[in-house]
């Protein structure tokens, strides 16, 4: 009776809904701050956090001072989320790798993940059943063993992109886009692609990964949705890194011309007249460490691919949620002027001493000897980094070996246009836009060495240009050893 009484005088209501009032009002209030113990960063706003201050371009650049400025773990506030950057070599070893039972999930992308393709991209996968299925698919096609069954065609696509260099020196962004492309789809399709325009899906030749995929699809119960999506992934990880990485190459010989005579120089004295190959790998050090200084000069993924924390966590004094978004800072980490003095100066040298491929790098108890961070981290690390890295150096090396890097002029004033290193398109993988440069043969020589080369892989080509057979061999006595013996993703957990 009292409380029905109550209940139905008018100033009950008003004190209830004062008080609830001003609850919601404290718990909005809370929404946007930076709790107490969590790592560091930029101040908040009530109810938006930092979501104010995230750059609608170049954001690399922004992380990169919020780094120097916050240390190596720094967080953001972006309304009730909360995102945890990582932006030294040790935070990276010490989370992503060493704590990766907890540190290897994806945060939630509904639109792009649940609602556009049914949460079957790999990419953004979380850490489950599921994707240890798809992570040992991927395995079985990407590992060390099976990759060396890739070598000829990585070898012959290569040399019609000489030729394509060659022909039409000005359209080199789309000779190195076909180039990716093409062996991607050969990997993964098993159809070559032609031109870079080309949509074609043509008959399939061996060795290609979707019989591999279509075998693990009746062995593991994949749906044909799956199947397809994991196709798919490889295609983009397989094209669209590697092409970045080798644009970012270009541009970084047209700013750099002291840099590409030296590699030439060293070219020159391995390999004389004949082109580059895979045994050259040890003997051209400072070609190698042109692919080394690429991936860390302009990494393909500044951020990564972000990870998400499953349990709640500690580090350096400071609460990490659960459910928590974790980003790498590739782009700070790889800019770090105590890490890299002078960072953006392209320097080669760096990596004098240094003979890890990066499978070796990234495996590395000593997280300062890892030379860059594009592959990612973690159980979440590229499979296929050694393919990666073979297609780098063949196409470095015998572009180096071939071509003279040259700036283009200004027809107005004369002037050598330098390209502008961060002019660049933004997204999950960064790329160099495209820049005005005037590759030229070396001589007539060796043009004439690439047309003999290019000759000889058209006899194995068939009217549709698709590979009709492929040499037997095409044997490398030492390369191995740059990712021999590392199954780093044999154990998937």
């Amino acid at each position: 009776m009292w409380l029905a009484e109550l209940l139905s005088r008018p100033k009950t209501w008003m004190v209830l809904g004062f008080v609830f009032f001003t609850l919601l009002l404290r718990r909005l209030s809370k929404i946007g701050q930076r709790p107490q113990g969590f790592p560091p960063g930029p101040p908040t706003l009530p109810l938006i956090g930092n979501l104010h201050q995230m750059p609608k371009s170049l954001g690399h650049l922004q992380f990169e001072k919020w780094a120097r400025e916050y240390g190596p773990i720094f967080s953001l506030i972006l309304g009730t989320k909360v995102v945890v950057v990582l932006s030294s070599d040790f935070a990276v070893k010490d989370l992503l790798d060493k704590r990766s039972a907890i540190y290897s999930s994806r945060p939630e992308v509904y639109l792009g993940q649940e609602i556009v393709s049914g949460g079957l991209r790999p990419l953004f996968m979380e850490y489950g059943e599921a994707w240890r299925k798809v992570r040992r698919l991927a395995h079985g096609v990407l590992n060390v063993k099976v990759a060396r069954s890739y070598v000829p065609y990585q070898d012959l696509e290569n040399k019609i992109m000489l030729k394509g260099l060659v022909d039409s020196p000005h359209d080199f962004i789309n000779h190195i886009r076909r180039y990716t492309t093409s062996l991607t789809t050969q990997m993964t399709f098993g159809y070559r692609t032609p031109t870079s325009d080309d949509p074609e899906l043509v008959e399939m030749f061996h060795p290609c990964c979707c019989i591999d995929v279509l075998r693990a699809q009746k062995e593991e119960g994949f749906s044909d949705d799956l199947a397809c999506y994991m196709s798919g992934s490889l295609l983009q990880a397989g094209s669209e890194t590697t092409a970045a990485i080798l644009i970012g190459f270009f541009l970084a010989m047209v700013r750099f011309p002291d840099v590409a005579r030296q590699a030439q120089a060293e070219i020159d004295r391995v390999c004389g007249d004949r082109l580059p190959d895979l045994n050259d790998f040890h003997d051209l050090t400072y070609v190698r460490g042109c692919m080394k200084e690429s991936l860390r000069w302009m990494p393909a993924a500044t951020l990564g691919v972000p990870h998400a924390v499953t349990k709640d966590d500690s580090y350096m004094g400071y609460n990490i949620p659960k459910g928590a978004t974790v980003l790498f800072n590739v782009w700070g980490i790889s800019n770090d002027p105590k890490r890299h003095p002078d960072p953006r100066n392209y320097d080669p040298s760096r990596w004098a001493n240094d003979s890890q491929n990066s499978a070796q790098a990234a495996l590395n108890a000593d997280p300062t000897k890892r030379d860059h961070f594009v592959f990612g981290a973690g159980r979440r690390m590229c499979q296929g980094m050694h393919i990666a890295d073979r297609s780098l150096f063949l196409a470095m090396s015998r572009t180096l070996w071939a071509f003279e890097f040259k700036r283009a002029i200004d027809e107005k004033t004369g002037q050598e246009i330098i390209p502008d290193e961060d002019n660049v398109v933004d997204g999950l993988f960064m790329c160099p836009k495209p820049f005005p440069a005037n590759i030229v043969p070396r001589s007539a020589a060796k043009v004439a060495r690439v047309e003999e080369e290019v000759g000889e892989v058209m006899k194995l080509l068939d009217e549709y240009l698709q590979w009709k057979t492929v040499p037997d061999g095409l044997k490398w006595k030492d390369y191995e050893a740059m990712s021999d013996d590392e199954d780093y993703l044999n154990d998937v957990k």
